[in-house]
């Protein structure tokens, strides 16, 4: 008998309605909700007894990824803006119920003591740190480059690459060889949509970072990756991430026929921070749905 399951349905092919959110947006909030694995993720003990922050863990890819990781055995950190609490405790619950330990860190990640304060605390409750994953991002799109203020553009920077740059500074001091850091960039840092050019040269600047950055810390046996996602349903989209009309048909456009869901990325971040990933570094993982990547 045929066991095979064909990914163009796999998982629903999603016709949102349009519908809009303040940012930075709740995945509890939307229609449909995205799957972040909470009744699908089942974990075989890949990271037992590592200890991992996830920024942006609240929502979308950030948290699959860090529900993945608790069902694998790591006790799990998640940052995440004072907004996106009602996430947030979804997430914190389903790692507890995962027998793990959970931190709770809100707070913003452009303001450079935070960046800090979340590495620190991480360590304190779990005794050290293993897994990186920075996830954290902003992405509102603009129809023309003279509509992106300077506040906007600001603000996006320090969100997405000062944030990265600063959380993986403080944690070096803590990361040993066997440790791995991961980026979550785009496709965007390939193919740039017009209307979200900030959000699109972060996403370069992170997946350039990565493989600076694997360069680097290589010799000191600390892997660093990254993994650009194509279109998948998250709070970035309604909360003005997309313009409405691109809502009703969002990942349509791909190969694959649909939009990716968080729970399809899971797996890539575990593979990343596990001892299966242990000769990949300084690579960039491209999910999108079949569209192409370098």
């Amino acid at each position: 008998m045929n066991n095979l399951n064909d990914p163009r349905t796999l998982y629903p092919s999603i016709e949102p309605r349009r519908q809009v959110q303040e940012e930075p947006g709740l995945d509890t909030h939307m229609d449909p909700v995205p799957d972040i694995g909470l009744d699908t993720y089942e974990g075989s003990g890949k990271l037992k007894g590592r200890r991992a922050l996830v920024t942006g863990g609240d929502s979308g890819i950030g948290a699959a990824a860090a529900i993945a990781y608790a069902r694998e055995g790591a006790d799990v950190a998640i940052a995440y803006l004072p907004a996106e609490e009602e996430d947030a405790q979804r997430v914190i619950k389903a790692i507890e119920d995962a027998g793990q330990k959970a931190l709770a860190l809100p707070g913003d990640l452009a303001e450079r003591k935070q960046c800090e304060k979340i590495v620190e605390e991480t360590v304190k409750a779990f005794g050290g740190l293993d897994i990186l994953v920075n996830n954290a991002s902003r992405q509102i799109w603009q129809e023309n480059l003279e509509d992106i203020s300077d506040e906007q553009f600001d603000r996006t920077m320090k969100t997405n690459i000062y944030g990265s740059f600063r959380v993986t500074k403080a944690a070096l001091k803590y990361l040993e060889a066997g440790s791995s850091i991961i980026f979550t960039s785009s496709i965007q840092a390939y193919d740039p949509t017009e209307t979200l050019m900030d959000y699109a040269i972060t996403k370069a600047a992170l997946n350039n970072f990565s493989k600076g950055l694997a360069q680097s810390l290589g010799p000191r046996g600390i892997r660093v990756n990254a993994v650009a996602p194509g279109p998948v349903w998250t709070a970035l989209q309604p909360s003005h991430g997309q313009p409405q009309e691109k809502i009703e048909k969002f990942g349509k456009d791909t190969p694959l026929g649909r939009a990716g869901q968080p729970a399809e990325l899971a797996a890539a971040y575990v593979l990343l921070a596990s001892d299966d990933g242990s000769f990949i570094s300084g690579e960039t993982l491209g999910i999108a749905g079949g569209r192409p990547t370098p």
